[in-house]
């Protein structure tokens, strides 16, 4: 946990209608604990400010290539960007006409996002929707989204966390549960070894803290809904699953989320210069997701 107030926002998306219910406002925070090869957003990965490039947009005017005081543009590589040059000084993302060149990741004070937010409180409420804290992980900044979901929940607006579950209980329990509505909970491997290696983090804390938020919401606190996201030969194999639908129900999960597959996270890979370990490129066809969906027949699919 990074213990400072401050933190990187990479996005602010509204009207999503993919990350809890109703419509919502989606604030994907920059960093995370865990390194999963089939990452959504790798853009959120890194702890620390970012720059992209989008070949798509780039019209080639060289503007960038002229600015560039340290000579890290490049056409010719795949990623354009030579980081190993780059001092992160963003004259080329400022020159930039298209936006192809753009910085990932700002500090955005709390009370700016509030302002933002509470002009959708009409929509949240009619929708059954509110605010979303994603990323990334949240929890790696927790002094800052204490704050944030403090402010909204002044504002009455309803809150909701997705995680990976890799954070110090305490620090959680103080500083971000008592301003949380529900929790979204991802489990993606339950062999230790096996998550280590894939994931970059043991899971014993991961579990650890599921079992005891789980707890706590059968006694009546914050809703917690386990998902599993099924990435072909990683997580979506039967002896992971069959070991992962064993485990919820020995804890008493009647509800859970399956995340299929989707493979457009890979360009993005491309857009921060990070290399990919895992190459999967299409979507997960329907007889894969029906398999993967009979190993959980007893539970609520949501």
């Amino acid at each position: 946990m990074i213990m400072s107030g401050d933190s990187l926002i990479f996005e602010i998306k509204r009207n999503s209608l993919d990350d809890g219910p109703g419509i919502r406002t989606v604030i994907f925070f920059k960093g995370c604990p865990l390194s999963c090869p089939w990452c959504q957003n790798p853009e959120g990965r890194r702890p620390r400010v970012d720059i992209s490039f989008d070949r798509k947009k780039c019209i080639g005017c060289k503007t960038c290539i002229k600015v560039c005081k340290k000579s890290a543009l490049d056409r010719h590589p795949q990623y354009f960007i030579e980081r190993e040059k780059c001092d992160l000084c963003f004259e080329c993302a400022d020159n930039c006409p298209t936006g192809a060149l753009a910085r990932v990741g700002r500090h955005i004070p709390v009370q700016e996002i509030v302002d933002s937010v509470v002009r959708d409180i009409p929509f949240f409420n009619t929708s059954g929707g509110g605010v979303t804290l994603s990323g990334g992980e949240a929890t790696l900044f927790m002094p800052y989204a204490s704050s944030l979901l403090q402010a909204l929940k002044l504002n009455g607006v309803s809150t909701l966390l997705e995680t990976c579950g890799h954070f110090d209980f305490d620090a959680f329990d103080e500083l971000m549960y008592p301003w949380l509505d529900a929790i979204y909970y991802d489990l993606k491997i339950l062999d230790p070894e096996w998550h280590r290696k894939i994931c970059g983090v043991p899971n014993d804390r991961i579990l650890a803290n599921f079992e005891r938020l789980h707890a706590r919401a059968l006694k009546g606190g914050v809703p917690v809904l386990p998902r599993i996201p099924l990435v072909p030969r990683l997580t979506a194999v039967k002896p992971n699953l069959r070991a992962l639908a064993a485990y919820l129900k020995k804890h008493r999960v009647k509800k859970l989320s399956l995340l299929p597959y989707n493979p457009l996270w890979q360009d993005k890979m491309i857009m921060v210069g990070m290399p990919s370990a895992y190459e999967q490129a299409g979507w997960m066809p329907e007889r894969d997701i029906k398999l993967c969906r009979s190993f959980f027949k007893r539970f609520e699919l949501v």
